[in-house]
């Protein structure tokens, strides 16, 4: 936008028409170090296995074929609860949800736990790449029994657009219409 060769219009007058400080065109990034490259390069690599998204054009038409899971935010008085749900794709039938007021692992093995001992196994179980599904102990769990596991890509909630329709429904026609003081009064509305 500024031009540095302006025979009509000085850099000063450019910065000032822009409101633009004069120093911060003149102003030249130095860049991060090496250390702190690596560093956020560190932070940035997820650690855990990215399973392949297996629904991509799959007929999914029988209960226990396929089932999702997914966490939500409900908002409380002083805060947030998480609010895992694990669904049957062909159904949309809730098969078992938990709430926690930490994003530990363990809610959602409960939430499984239940869910397969009141509906058996499916085929395939596709979550979303949420640290809780992604971790050896979720993983684990679904591997140790033989099922396959699929995985939504990163940010796309349109892979797993049915439990996202769930949260819509849950949050507008049930959490936002209560005052919900905490987790006792979240559970009896949910």
């Amino acid at each position: 936008m500024i031009e540095r060769v302006n025979p009509n219009l000085s850099i000063t007058r450019q910065c000032r028409l822009l409101s633009v400080g004069h120093s911060s065109f003149y102003y030249a990034t130095k860049g991060e170090s090496e250390a702190n490259l690596a560093l956020m390069r560190r932070l940035d690599a997820p650690q855990h296995r990215i399973y392949p998204y297996l629904l991509r054009n799959l007929e999914v038409t029988r209960p226990n074929h396929v089932w999702c899971a997914d966490i939500t935010y409900i908002p409380v008085q002083r805060g947030f609860l998480y609010l895992v749900a694990i669904m049957d794709w062909a159904t949309r039938h809730a098969l078992s949800w938990r709430l926690s007021n930490s994003m530990d692992t363990g809610f959602c093995i409960e939430a499984l736990n239940e869910a397969l001992s009141n509906y058996g196994k499916p085929q395939i179980f596709n979550p979303d790449q949420g640290s809780q599904f992604t971790s050896l102990a979720f993983t684990g769990a679904l591997k140790d029994i033989g099922i396959r596991i699929s995985m939504d890509g990163r940010g796309r909630f349109m892979d797993n657009i049915f439990i996202e329709r769930l949260w819509r429904s849950l949050k507008y026609e049930a959490v936002y219409l209560h005052e919900l003081t905490d987790g006792f009064r979240a559970e009896r509305v949910i």
